[in-house]
């Protein structure tokens, strides 16, 4: 709950513009990798997709799938995708948890769901493995609060 909590105010934080008294300048990192879409009948479509982290919203991931009609933007806890690589984990509009394919190899699952529908896609675990391995370089894990200014979170959010 902390988490989505922290999600919520730094993401409205972020829209209103930078926030100065944070001494770290923003580092980011991008990883584009190919999803499988899962169907309802269990057929697989190619998705262009791309993860992102930026150290000015260090508790999060951005996630963009990518298809012919729009760009679809989710955001969600770097830990939950980081648990999910090793155990079902989740709870609300986004789970994450590991699998093998029908080749044998390690997967990670992750379902969106909203009030617009449901998704259900595929990733190498290897991709996402290495993704946040590079989030982690930049900023490891249990260090993410050094980088939020709780009091100048809130004075920009009611501002």
């Amino acid at each position: 709950m902390t988490t989505l909590i922290a999600r919520f105010t730094m993401e409205r934080a972020l829209e209103k513009g930078p926030i100065a008294s944070m001494d770290t300048a923003p580092v980011s990192v991008t990883h584009p990798l190919t999803l499988e879409l899962i169907d309802s009948g269990g057929r697989a479509t190619p998705l262009a997709a791309e993860l992102s982290y930026d150290s000015r919203d260090p508790y999060a991931v951005t996630a963009l799938f990518k298809t012919q009609e729009a760009t679809v933007r989710w955001v969600f806890a770097r830990e939950l995708l980081r648990e999910g690589l090793f155990d079902p984990t989740g709870d609300g509009d986004v789970h994450v948890w590991p699998c093998l394919d029908a080749r044998g190899h390690a997967v990670t699952i992750i379902e969106l769901s909203s009030p617009d529908g449901e998704a259900l896609l595929q990733a190498q675990s290897d991709e996402v493995n290495d993704f946040l391995r590079q989030s982690e370089q930049l900023v490891p894990v249990g260090t993410e609060d050094s980088l939020v200014d709780v009091d100048e979170l809130l004075t920009h959010i009611f501002a």
